[in-house]
């Protein structure tokens, strides 16, 4: 299915949360107009086979007039309680030729009864609901969060369970399969198809769709594997690339201008169906009840581009060579891999796991893509080949050393050209077998450029490209041609708006906009507890702190309406804040808590923790870490900014 929809909409979308607490009232669900047959007919057009819905999500509301619930839609005054979103879908889906998934969350913060045997019989009677009366589902994808604080019913505690034996996963797999035998099941570690171990869009250089499946739960400690998936792996479970095209999964209206740009897009297509796994995409929905309009802009540039990036293959005139094939007859021939029929394939020779493709091009050729693909049928076999190009006095240039191929790889590079293109694959488990060879020639994509200020407020902005020039507006316009023209850092110690885009200078193109919100100065601030390092505007260091305080004197009084925690960034992050408490001070030593509670989700999507609250003047601002992902003995912190009521005059 390679490409489809994920759709985050649930009562978050109303309380403008990630993670409900399951206490919320279900009056509080209410789209003006819910209109799935939108998001289908987008979907559609954006190149999708299918959508997955949040059918419940950890705070235990459901999006179906459930018989063993009153969390549940049916007691919302959306259509006054006689409203379904799941058969909404499911009518649109089938109107649009599309696949319908659900996603089911195995954490329940509102059920009272979470924790023991009797939630168990509920969650099975809610599957046989989902899974009996929408007709046929493509994948049950279950949630790997569970277990912490929540609702439970107004207990208000915290209920830890064993995430590998509380549930007992095999029980709940067969139910499944009676239920939905065409269904796929997703979690950690499948047992049909694993999460890729990260929301950041990507799976791993090398991505073997092979797990040894049984050391894998829901909550599996070495998730970081999984993007990599286990070469010999016991059973086959390929992986799912799940990320969002907004920085949270809900829809937040303080995002529409964080919606990811087409180069970003494009970066995750490519490491994701370009790496060997299946691309899920999230669209929020918005209180309407419909996708936005910045979200599906972005949805529909996105198909466009990769209309344009596979409109024509370069290598299906080629004349190919092999190094050996199998024979006798036609069945494994060299040329099997440019006759666009999946279903045929080129073989070496029996217990000869290397060999070579070469492509003799008709005319001398310029490309920047490969697209390469295996006989996934009878397996992956690939575990390292290079890709070599011909030059003008005969020699070969390498352009790529890779390692896995799978179902697809798609190689990016630089403009080359040549007639000759040779494809060596130099290990494989088994005598390598490969269906699909292509090449094709991408337009250039402009990136938008990076904004950043510093701890002095100044403003420094970097192209992407060579030969681009960035202008850029702080005064709420679009930029262009006679906007500033970004020449050298400049100061900014004001709150501020900026768009930017670059210009390409030889093109005569534009890039998209970027938009970066400069909140509180940071200049004259005094890091108490920490360095600043968390004010550098530089998201890729940190501070370090020993205990759990942040203390921070701003130099002056402000009126504080919310904060930004950016926790660390780097690969082997550390010291990530879970639950916090905010605390607000006019002189450094009475303190008055203004906010508390729990980043939601941050393991998994580390973002910027936006937190608002009433204006509250204070001149001091202390974060504590009340619990972290890890227990650490210190706290680290990317960025930390703050937002107070003067407004941007842009």
């Amino acid at each position: 299915m390679e490409y489809y929809m994920f759709v985050h909409f649930n009562i978050n979308t109303f309380t403008d949360m990630e993670w409900g607490t399951g206490g919320e009232n279900p009056a509080l669900f209410n789209p003006s107009d819910l209109d799935c047959m939108q998001w289908a007919r987008l979907a559609k057009k954006a190149g999708m086979t299918g959508i997955i819905i949040t059918a419940k999500h950890h705070d235990g509301f459901v999006l179906w007039p459930s018989r063993y619930t009153e969390h549940s839609v049916k007691n919302s005054p959306w259509k006054n309680g006689k409203g379904d979103v799941l058969q909404e879908l499911r009518e649109a889906c089938d109107a649009y030729g599309l696949k319908m998934g659900i996603y089911y969350s195995p954490w329940d913060r509102n059920h009272a009864d979470y924790g023991n045997e009797k939630y168990l019989e509920y969650l099975h009677l809610q599957l046989e609901e989902v899974l009996t009366n929408y007709g046929e589902i493509f994948e049950v994808w279950f949630d790997g969060a569970n277990g912490g604080t929540g609702y439970y019913g107004g207990a208000n505690e915290n209920r830890k369970v064993d995430q590998r034996t509380y549930y007992n996963w095999p029980k709940i797999w067969n139910h499944v399969r009676e239920l939905q035998p065409g269904a796929v099941i997703f979690s950690d570690g499948g047992p049909d198809v694993r999460w890729v171990g990260n929301e950041d869009g990507y799976a791993g250089k090398t991505n073997w769709s092979t797990l040894n499946r049984d050391l894998v739960w829901p909550g599996w400690p070495h998730f970081k594997q999984l993007q990599y998936g286990h070469k010999n792996g016991t059973h086959w479970v390929p992986a799912e690339v799940d990320v969002s095209i907004r920085p949270g999964w809900y829809y937040h209206a303080s995002e529409d201008h964080k919606v990811k740009s087409l180069p970003e897009l494009l970066d995750i297509y490519y490491n994701s169906v370009g790496r060997n796994a299946s691309f899920l995409l999230n669209i929020p929905i918005d209180p309407r009840g419909k996708i936005h309009p910045n979200d599906s802009v972005q949805l529909m540039a996105l198909a466009r581009q990769l209309k344009l990036d596979f409109e024509t293959n370069l290598a299906s005139e080629a004349l190919v060579e092999a190094s050996s094939h199998r024979g006798p007859g036609a069945q494994y021939e060299p040329a099997n891999t440019i006759d666009g029929d999946s279903g045929t394939f080129w073989a070496t020779e029996e217990f000869i796991r290397h060999g070579s493709l070469t492509l003799n091009l008709p005319n001398l050729t310029t490309f920047n893509r490969l697209l390469i693909s295996e006989y996934i049928p009878l397996g992956q076999r690939v575990e390292a080949f290079h890709v070599e190009v011909q030059t003008s006095d005969g020699s070969w240039l390498p352009i790529a050393q890779e390692t896995t191929i799978g179902r697809k790889r798609i190689l990016r590079f630089e403009d080359v050209r040549t007639d000759c293109v040779r494809i060596t694959i130099d290990s494989a488990l088994a005598a390598p077998l490969i269906t699909t060879v292509e090449l094709y020639r991408a337009p250039r994509v402009l990136t938008p450029p990076l904004i950043s200020r510093d701890d002095q407020d100044v403003v420094h902005m970097k192209a992407g490209e060579d030969h681009s020039i960035i202008f850029y507006t702080i005064d709420g316009n679009e930029p262009d041609s006679t906007s500033h023209r970004y020449k050298a850092p400049f100061p900014l110690p004001r709150v501020a708006t900026i768009r930017a885009a670059v210009l390409d200078s030889v093109s005569g193109e534009w890039g998209p906009v970027a938009i970066q919100q400069l909140e509180i100065p940071r200049k004259n601030w005094i890091a108490l507890k920490g360095d600043r390092k968390m004010l550098d505007g530089n998201p890729d260091t940190y501070s370090t702190i020993r205990g759990n305080k942040i203390e921070i004197d701003l130099g002056e009084m402000h009126a504080l309406t919310g904060f930004t925690y950016l926790p660390d960034q780097s690969r082997y992050a550390r010291g990530i804040i879970r639950e916090y408490r905010f605390s607000v001070s006019q002189n450094g030593k009475k303190w008055q808590e203004v906010s508390s509670g729990e980043f939601a989700n941050i393991q998994n999507n580390p973002i910027g923790q936006e937190i608002n609250f009433s204006p509250v003047k204070a001149r001091f601002i202390r974060l504590e870490a009340l619990a972290q992902v890890e227990d650490d003995e210190e706290v680290r912190v990317a960025e930390i900014t703050l937002r107070d009521v003067r407004k941007d005059p842009g």
